[in-house]
């Protein structure tokens, strides 16, 4: 079956096409075609890869239906096709980031899940409205396959009261939901089974922290294959330093800022656009810049990394005392996949734990997944690189599979 991923942002659509070979959605052995439409609503521009071949183009996207539109005839025509006829798409697997407390897992998004995302826009309220809108232009341009969302809250929904209520009046939770959710749940929950698979354990018996480490991060405490906690909050602005988003701070920080002339569109651009490594060094949210920076003695750079690696290494003791056995650290994101310096910091920042790096190991992994720690390391540390799409192709293969049985 050939199913169509699509990930739906304020300005963006990022899609990705896959052939899945079974009806469980197990094995994805071929990725057809992929890409980005940047800017929509703007000077749009598609870039387009299907094998060998490329197609950058602009192209008219005045809204997410006409860039849907242009993504769906990018498979079809022009130097990337990859499909004969649109009709031949079983399914379209969307990303939507919250689903509140009423989505557990993938659902078929139909009308009363169309309710259920428009009701929960006030959580996520730069990314469920696009989301959204992709949803409703792909069920137009494809009416015949089958839509189904799959939600970055749901992997985090198994977190336990203790973990996700927050110490605040009673009617905060009840009337507004102020509670822990969390996100970059997709990613955590490939990784969770890609580890156990890798250390050949069943899922239900396997203890990880698992750490999204990119422009965005998160960590993961997972018990017997399920979150028990999570670093983010009601927002992704909860937790590690993250390239442009604060992190924890102190909630007073923001009423001290409000009483000194800012109004809450300037506060929430600044800890959302303007804090984290790019307000710690001065220069830049690209770790690969301030890496060289600081080897060549600019020390807020230095700061900045350390004070990442700090907080990595600070949430895996919590997590690590938490769990009270962990099979392994996980590293994953555009990071922990490709950082060589920051995973060396982290595994000697966790050497109080049983953590020992080799070096060797750490150096040649890029792009692949496998352990960083030597042997006799008490703490393992893994890196295993995400694929959050293949996660939402396998989730809307089984509903796809589902349908085809019902129609036989």
């Amino acid at each position: 079956m050939k199913i169509l991923v699509i990930n739906c942002g304020s300005s963006s659509v990022k899609y990705k096409l896959f052939d899945v070979a079974d009806g469980d959605g197990a094995a994805v052995p071929h990725t057809p075609a992929a890409g980005v439409l940047e800017r929509v609503g703007g000077d749009a521009v598609l870039h387009h890869t299907a094998g060998e071949a490329t197609d950058d183009r602009r192209v008219d996207a005045p809204d997410h239906r006409a860039a849907i539109g242009a993504v769906l005839d990018a498979l079809v025509h022009g130097d990337g096709a990859v499909l004969d006829r649109l009709d031949t798409i079983d399914g379209v697997g969307h990303r939507v980031v919250h689903g509140g407390e009423d989505v557990t897992d993938a659902s078929v998004a139909d009308d009363a899940l169309r309710e259920i995302i428009r009701r929960n826009a006030s959580l996520a309220p730069l990314h469920n409205p696009p989301n959204l809108d992709g949803i409703d232009a792909a069920r137009e341009a494809l009416p015949e396959a089958c839509h189904v969302a799959v939600f970055d809250t749901a992997f985090l929904t198994t977190l336990p009261p203790k973990a996700y209520r927050y110490a605040v009046p009673e009617r905060w939770y009840r009337e507004h939901h102020v509670r822990k959710y969390g996100f970059h749940g997709t990613s955590h929950r490939y990784v969770t089974l890609r580890t156990a698979e890798l250390l050949s354990k069943p899922v239900a018996e396997t203890n990880l922290i698992t750490c999204h480490l990119g422009n965005g991060c998160s960590m993961t405490a997972v018990a017997g294959g399920k979150a028990v906690d999570h670093s983010m909050g009601m927002t992704p602005l909860d937790g590690l330093v993250m390239g442009t988003r604060s992190g924890t701070l102190d909630p007073a920080v923001v009423l001290y800022m409000l009483s000194r002339g800012l109004d809450r569109e300037a506060v929430g651009r600044a800890l959302n656009a303007e804090s984290g490594l790019l307000a710690l060094s001065g220069r830049s949210n690209d770790m690969r810049d301030l890496l060289a920076a600081r080897d060549d003695g600019d020390e807020r750079a230095a700061l900045a990394v350390e004070a990442f690696i700090y907080r990595v290494v600070k949430y895996v003791g919590a997590y690590h005392l938490a769990l009270r056995s962990v099979d392994a650290v996980v590293l994953t994101g555009g990071i922990g996949e490709n950082s060589i310096p920051a995973r060396r910091g982290i595994v000697d920042g966790l050497a109080p734990l049983g953590a020992v790096l080799d070096a060797d190991r750490n150096a040649s992994l890029a792009g692949s997944a496998g352990a960083i720690t030597t042997a006799a390391s008490s703490l393992s540390v893994w890196v295993v690189p995400t694929d959050e799409e293949f996660m939402i192709a396998r989730d809307t293969a089984r509903f796809v599979s589902g349908r085809q049985r019902e129609n036989r």
